[in-house]
């Protein structure tokens, strides 16, 4: 998503930007803005980077006073489509996280965030806020949860996640999230899949430094409504690759004991890098159980350590009896996200949350 967004950012759409505000601020300097922001570090910045050297900019050329350069960015604003929405927009909230955090711009600035967030996302520019007047924000962020704005909503969630990616962490909230279990609970049962994605995220973060709490608010909120229960199950796919036994039962997996595994076997004992791994094995099951399958590759880093990343297979119910052979695929090429080195690896198989054999394997250059 970053690399994404990242490529947004370029000669043509700051362009464009700068255009759109002259139509409303007519003595705008559109070259001056264009150039100032394409210098010669442009290529080298990141996805915040760019966003960042956008908003310090805006700030050059348009008026110095915050409430007449935000009436100038309303404008911009109200000739997009109604229902626009692209995430590489986060340059209009920036501005008010970058220019409005003085105490008598606090109305102004959280009415922007509010307005601004439809448009793509105030979930970065939020942060600063709630760093600096927690107990303000919180209560502000309740009340957005409940507007009528799916994107306000999600807002309430996502502003408050105590790891958001990309985004400043929220030390207070991974030492205690208890204020963030206010906002959550509100949204449980949201109507939109886009606010339960971001409930679920913000579950999954807490998961991370209070696994035994997410436990809990597991069990008392699954089996309540089906879209709570989708965001307890997403929001615990962190606890469930770990294999928490208190998060699997929840979910009625099972110990493996109840089934058979088999046959784990590899087709090769080394590939290429760009080239797929393929495995297989076989399961059986002693009484009629459900059955989550995964596998952990133990990849090697660039210093020589190696580090797992665990993928699903699959879930699924088995009568008593009954078997399954399966064939994975899984893809050594290199992505933007995942770079392969060469070197001993590894697979292992995770039944139920409990590994069933781990087959090593060589990782050779590209051929």
């Amino acid at each position: 998503m970053a690399e994404l967004l990242k490529n947004k950012y370029n000669y043509e759409s700051v362009y464009e930007l700068a255009l759109r505000i002259r139509t409303v601020y007519h003595s705008f300097q559109v070259d001056d803005f264009v150039n100032d922001i394409m210098d010669e570090r442009w290529n080298e910045l990141g996805l915040k980077a760019r966003m960042r050297q956008i908003v310090i900019n805006l700030g050059k050329y348009l008026p110095a006073d915050y409430e007449q350069a935000l009436g100038i960015l309303d404008k911009v604003i109200a000739g997009y489509p109604a229902g626009f929405n692209d995430f590489s927009f986060m340059f209009f909230p920036d501005f008010v996280e970058v220019y409005g955090q003085d105490e008598h711009h606090w109305d102004l600035s959280i009415a922007a965030l509010e307005r601004y967030t439809p448009l793509s996302s105030s979930e970065f520019a939020v942060r600063p806020f709630i760093i600096n007047q927690e107990e303000r924000m919180m209560f502000q962020m309740a009340t957005w949860a409940r507007h009528d704005n799916k994107h306000v909503r999600r807002l309430a969630s996502e502003g408050c996640r105590p790891q958001l990616p990309w985004g400043q962490a929220l030390a207070s909230f991974k030492n205690d999230p208890s204020p963030v279990l206010d906002i959550l609970e509100q949204l449980k049962a949201d109507p939109s899949l886009y606010v339960r994605k971001s409930v679920a995220n913000n579950l999954n973060d807490i998961s991370k430094t209070h696994p035994d709490l997410v436990a809990e608010i597991a069990k008392d909120w699954y089996g309540q409504n089906e879209h709570t229960d989708w965001i307890v199950k997403h929001g615990c796919r962190t606890l469930l690759k770990k294999g928490n036994r208190d998060v699997l039962a929840i979910f009625g997996f099972a110990d493996a004991d109840y089934l058979n595994v088999d046959a784990f076997a590899l087709s090769a004992a080394s590939i290429s890098i760009g080239e797929n791994l393929t495995f297989s094995f076989k399961i059986e099951a002693k009484k009629a159980t459900k059955v989550r399958l995964e596998y952990g590759i133990d990849y090697v880093k660039a210093n020589g350590k190696r580090n797992r990343k665990i993928f699903q297979i699959s879930e699924l119910s088995l009568k008593k009896n009954e078997k399954k052979t399966y064939t994975k695929k899984h893809s050594f090429a290199n992505l933007s996200t995942r770079k392969h080195y060469t070197g001993p690896h590894s697979v292992t198989l995770i039944v139920n949350g409990v590994e069933q054999g781990t087959l090593h394997f060589d990782v050779l250059a590209a051929k």
